[in-house]
């Protein structure tokens, strides 16, 4: 197995004066890092890291093998690259500051509100409105759960389920993604009005998904899951075995992330996801949510699904999903000052208000704080 290396932002702060200007701004966000550790991992294991700045890194870049240079080069520069609004109908999302991702369920059995949305269409159109009203950026439509011991739904179900409430959410104004795993209901989806595709299989599931999403021209979310690699193995959560869990999800998603962009997927339209809670144990979600900066790294703009997740419920007593607002907020803070760019959540309006809070101590922090010209 060939050497494998990784640029892991360290220490980061709301604005380079911190670093009295020694800082890069991370993928164009709003959040500025000094120090990187440069990690070669070889034989599952990191076994060399060096930490360095802005200043520094070209001396240890310099000194590396020849057969590791080029992917050392590719990762500092995705560290500093700015991303491309995403275009999405009447809708501009700019990528430099974070995003709420509203999460719209209908579905018998979803983890967080058990069919609520799926009874009733009015409850959905109306919680859709508000959350698009709360401040959401993209309402995101899913017509089948996928949290753990979840069954397999039929096609027409999917279809069923998400094309009414799609073109509703459209004529409201929204933009819309589609969460799916199928081709069929990606393209219904489409025609109903969604714009973005958001796969938890990251185009895995079904061989047609590739091509149709490239043909598209949509954005699309790629979600790290170590499971449901086909159509014959329906569990995403299986086989969440690592050796490193990060830099283990970090090579599957620069994988999928090529394999999308060589199947003709436009580069500006990948996002990736690292999927919290997907075949993963406390100890690896905590190790992810910690390790957020280095997906950066990557190049491509950051989802962060970490809502009501039972990680959450672990660290408070085993609190039910309804009751784990709190810990959802800490985990969107901690997406926030990792510069990941869209917040995945069922919680909108208090998500938002605490990103509203969070862009308003970050404005307050471009200011000169540090008291030197009164000195």
């Amino acid at each position: 197995m060939p050497d494998r290396l990784y640029i892991q932002p360290l220490t980061v702060a709301p604005s380079p004066q911190a670093f009295a200007g020694d800082a890069v701004r991370l993928a164009g966000g709003m959040v500025y890092a000094r120090e990187f550790a440069v990690l070669i991992r070889r034989d599952g294991r990191v076994a060399e890291r060096a930490v360095v700045t802005a200043e520094t890194i070209d001396d240890v870049l310099t000194r590396l093998p020849d057969d590791l240079g080029p992917e050392a080069e590719a990762q500092w520069a995705n560290l500093r690259t700015a991303h491309p609004p995403l275009e999405l109908s009447e809708r501009t999302i700019r990528l430099d500051q974070p995003h709420v991702m509203g999460i719209l369920n209908v579905t018998p059995d979803s983890f967080s509100d058990g069919g609520k949305f799926l009874d009733d269409e009015t409850e959905a159109f109306a919680h859709a409105a508000d959350m698009l009203e709360e401040g959401a950026a993209i309402i995101d439509v899913g017509g089948e759960s996928t949290r753990p011991g979840a069954a397999a739904v039929w096609e027409g179900d999917e279809l069923k389920r998400v094309v009414p409430v799609i073109e509703r959410c459209f004529a409201m104004g929204a933009a819309v993604s589609i969460d799916s795993r199928r081709p069929a209901v990606m393209e219904a989806a489409l025609q109903a009005g969604a714009e973005v595709i958001n796969d938890v299989s990251a185009l895995r599931h079904d061989p047609r998904s590739l091509e149709f999403v490239a043909a598209s021209g949509k954005p699309v979310i790629l979600m790290h899951a170590p499971g449901a690699i086909d159509q014959s193995t329906k569990d995403l959560h299986a086989d969440g075995t690592y050796k490193n869990v990060v830099l283990d999800v970090f090579d599957w998603l620069a994988a999928a992330r090529d394999r999308a962009i060589a199947g003709g997927v436009e580069r500006r339209n990948v996002i990736l996801d690292p999927g919290i809670g997907f075949g993963k144990s406390l100890a690896d979600n905590l190790a992810l949510m910690n390790a957020l900066p280095l997906f950066h790294a990557l190049g491509q703009p950051l989802l962060l699904g970490a809502s009501r997740k039972r990680t959450i419920g672990a660290l408070s007593n085993e609190a039910p999903a309804h009751k784990r607002i709190g810990g959802s907020t800490a985990f969107a803070l901690a997406g926030m000052n990792a510069g990941v760019q869209l917040l995945r959540v069922h919680d909108v309006f208090e998500t938002v208000q605490a990103r509203n809070v969070w862009r308003g101590l970050r404005d307050a922090a471009l200011t000169d704080f540090s008291g030197l010209a009164d000195a």
